[in-house]
């Protein structure tokens, strides 16, 4: 009986904290500010479990200078969103039907969702979050090159999240973000002392493959994409239609100089190796 009443009143509490999170917590109006909360928590989060779990297991941790550390745990955070954010771009981009052409007859730039929105309000957080760490220890964790392409995917995530236009641009650009932990990986094996490894030439070429793939055929393929539907980004808000057209452009220029940089040290990289 007291193993029954007790079943009971948890399955009551249960209850009750699911219909706080679907009417208060996800209710469409407030979305847009719980996940960007939440994305401002999570990277937190992980930047104090990657401090203490790395003071733990790895011995080369405690040896880093101070700002190397922060820049460790900040990498940390930036991997753990780049996962999540490009999963969920995936998804709604090529495996959902919210942008498909035939599924509904609203405009593809105007189209949105629960789900949706709430990924790009936790992006917003990160953003927030990075963007704050690189403004403090500036230029330690990046220079200008870093703030300009964090305000750029700021106000473009920011505004597509709380419009709603432009979302499936605003996750095809995101998708970039697949090189991060790449990116990352190579600073980390860097730092360790492990430039010498089997790991390092590969974490190389797969970064070229990923950066070629995610940050210029698939920008390629956004503005096509863009010119073919023309007719309805026209249709969006003034500011909207910058951000769908600018954003992207001036994110293209950065890549390819980044890629040009990548290339050089690949090939670098190999020619030590012969």
């Amino acid at each position: 009986m007291l193993a029954s009443k007790e079943i009971m009143k948890f399955k009551s509490y249960q209850n009750q904290a699911n219909l706080f999170v679907k009417e208060y917590l996800l209710a469409d109006p407030l979305i847009p500010y719980t996940s960007i909360i939440g994305g401002i928590f999570a990277c937190k989060m992980v930047y104090d479990l990657t401090q203490l779990f790395s003071t733990i297991h790895f011995k080369s941790y405690s040896s880093l200078t101070r700002i190397q550390r922060i820049e460790w745990n900040n990498r940390a955070m930036s991997t753990i969103h780049s996962i999540f954010i490009t999963t969920m771009s995936l998804y709604l981009v090529f495996c959902s039907n919210l942008y498909s052409d035939s599924e509904s007859a609203e405009l593809l730039t105007e189209r949105s969702s629960a789900l949706s929105t709430f990924a790009l309000g936790v992006s917003v957080g990160y953003f927030m979050a990075d963007l704050g760490m690189i403004f403090w220890f500036f230029p330690a964790l990046g220079g200008y090159e870093y703030v300009i392409h964090h305000l750029f995917s700021l106000v473009a995530v920011a505004y597509s999240m709380l419009s709603g236009e432009g979302q499936l641009y605003t996750y095809m650009v995101l998708i970039s973000e697949t090189t991060t932990p790449g990116i990352n990986l190579r600073w980390y094996l860097d730092v360790a002392g492990m430039k010498g490894s089997k790991a390092y030439p590969i974490n190389g070429v797969v970064i070229f493959i990923a950066w070629l793939v995610a940050r210029i055929l698939l920008f390629v393929y956004m503005f096509y994409h863009a010119y073919l539907h023309f007719d309805q980004v026209q249709q969006m808000h003034p500011f909207g239609q910058i951000l769908v057209v600018v954003v992207p452009v001036v994110l293209s220029v950065m890549n390819l100089i980044w890629f040009s940089k990548i290339i050089k040290g690949l090939m670098k990289t190999l020619a030590k190796r012969q």
